[in-house]
């Protein structure tokens, strides 16, 4: 087994040495422009599935590169009714893309659903979304380090929510991020959501007194000043917040990035998926997209097809190692 400090750079790392540049597709197949496109999400609205589904939506049909966009929250079962729902009416979906991402990678190794991401037809992972704490600001709790004193003297009295359920992605990072903060992993007090909006949700009600989401999904909010970012799981400040702390400046040496992607359904022709490659490389190198991309934080990360399962792949180990070390598995 790999030791703690071994684990979090194999893990953290996965996401961006598998992808970053968008360079080496040029010649599998023209981009082609779409009547139509269904998006299948599988938790609520104001979630990063949700967000990242009619942010890529919004930035297709913007671009002309698709001429109309509809999407479909479909919740339940940890993810596992809409992966569900896409197998059994695969013939109907051959227009469709379900966003995903980690998730599907965890709750397939915790038998949360017995699918797996094999049973469908990966398409590509497109963005990566640093993961960040965050309070409501009128909490009392001023930065991450008040945070983990609190934890230290009392990990019950400090409810942390996430939009994922107990042992998910929200519920692990803050698990790896308190334990680089010297903190007992495994006594995290986690309040699992239905997805970010009704996390974030329970966070400014103040049922919870901090959140484990995506920094996409707490960027405008933090603008707005409703909600006071602690830090985010990047190795530099984001360019698009550089006055936000990165956990590791904060005493907490662990780095995360959540990839994003879509899958269509499981038997969909070569053709068709090359056509669904094909649009979302093309919508890269729109000003839509920057648009879209900037407004959120994401980070551009382009694993298409092979090298997408590949990645898949490899994930699915490293991150079954880890979860056995935390004690999830």
């Amino acid at each position: 087994m790999l030791n703690g400090s071994a684990t979090r750079r194999v893990f953290l790392a996965l996401p961006l040495a598998l992808g970053v540049a968008l360079t080496g597709l040029a010649g599998q197949g023209q981009a082609a422009d779409m009547e139509s496109l269904h998006f299948l999400i599988p938790g609520g609205a104001g979630g990063g599935w949700d967000g990242t589904a009619r942010g890529t939506g919004e930035a297709l049909t913007k671009a002309g590169i698709v001429g109309k966009a509809s999407y479909e929250n479909m919740s339940g079962g940890g993810g596992g009714k809409a992966i569900a729902h896409l197998i059994e009416t695969a013939k109907k979906q051959q227009s469709t893309l379900m966003v995903n991402s980690t998730p599907i990678v965890i709750r397939s190794l915790q038998k949360v659903f017995p699918q797996s991401f094999r049973d469908l037809t990966p398409i590509a992972g497109t963005i990566g979304d640093y993961a960040s704490f965050v309070v409501n600001t009128e909490s009392d709790i001023k930065d991450f380090a008040d945070l983990v004193a609190r934890y230290k003297a009392d990990p019950k009295s400090v409810a942390i929510g996430g939009g994922s359920v107990a042992g998910g992605m929200d519920h692990i990072v803050t698990a790896l991020v308190m334990k680089a903060a010297g903190a007992q992993p495994t006594k995290v007090k986690y309040i699992p959501y239905d997805a970010g909006g009704k996390a974030m949700a329970g966070l400014l009600s103040k049922e919870i007194q901090a959140l484990s989401t995506g920094y996409g999904e707490a960027a405008e909010l933090a603008k707005q000043g409703q909600v006071r970012i602690l830090c985010v799981t990047a190795a530099e400040r984001l360019k698009d917040a550089p006055d936000v702390p990165t956990c590791k400046e904060e005493g907490a040496d662990a780095q995360f990035v959540n990839w994003r992607g879509f899958f269509g359904a499981p038997g969909l022709s070569d053709a068709q998926k090359q056509a669904f490659v094909g649009a979302l490389e093309k919508m890269y190198a729109t000003p839509e997209w920057e648009t879209v991309r900037a407004r959120n934080g994401w980070v551009n990360i382009f694993n298409p097809d092979d090298k997408f399962v590949a990645f898949l792949e490899d994930q699915e180990k490293v991150i079954g190692d880890l979860m056995k070390e935390l004690g999830f598995l």
